[in-house]
């Protein structure tokens, strides 16, 4: 088995190295710190499984996530993130990820998760199952879903207290097109400033 591991923590990816090697003797490793680095990955190599953090520098792994599923429908994408399941993981699912785990799972947990998707199978742990269950009889659904991936991106950042050109820095974006997503959100989400869009991260627990 070849495994990809895309995060910009190495002491991260030496970790999942060591868990996975455990699990999948014999198993190959690539390690990617950014998501320009995965795509050179993915396009000098075949792999049968990307691991794939979503908050990476520059581009983001909704980014990596878009361009695997335009040149290569078949490989799975396994989405390990610090940021809770109900922040994001119906978000990269929606986008094409096989499944979702917070970094705080358990080692065998992770292993069982690789083996699913693997296999062609999709991974969701039971709590966001029950999640996914309940959305699927739910009519009115939260402004910020309606947010584009690039869009959710940015609202992450601006919450998180980021200033309009580090964020055009962090995402490889003109200060004016962040400017532009800015006024989006704003719109999307009905709030008429950025103190409102703080409380509203609040309320909806959308942390960064």
């Amino acid at each position: 088995m070849k495994i990809l591991i895309a995060d910009d923590h190495a002491v991260l990816r030496k970790g999942l190295v060591m868990i996975l090697a455990e699990a999948f003797p014999g198993a190959e490793f690539g390690e990617a710190s950014s998501a320009a680095e995965t795509l050179d990955y993915l396009r000098q190599q075949r792999w049968d499984v990307l691991i794939l953090d979503i908050f990476m520098p520059g581009r983001s792994g909704l980014d990596v996530l878009g361009e695997v599923r335009q040149h290569s429908v078949r490989l799975p994408v396994l989405v390990l993130s610090s940021a809770p399941e109900e922040q994001l993981a119906i978000r990269v699912l929606k986008a094409g990820a096989s499944g979702y785990l917070n970094k705080q799972v358990a080692p065998e947990e992770l292993a069982k998760a690789v083996r699913k998707v693997v296999a062609g199978g999709r991974y969701v742990s039971a709590a966001l199952a029950e999640q996914l269950a309940a959305e699927l009889g739910q009519t009115d659904r939260p402004p910020h879903e309606s947010l584009s991936d690039r869009e959710y991106a940015v609202l992450l950042r601006l919450v998180a207290g980021q200033s309009v050109k580090a964020i055009a820095t962090d995402l490889c974006l003109s200060p004016k097109t962040v400017s532009t997503y800015h006024t989006r959100i704003w719109g999307k989400l009905g709030v008429r400033g950025d103190a409102e869009l703080v409380k509203y991260a609040l309320e909806n627990g959308l942390q960064p």
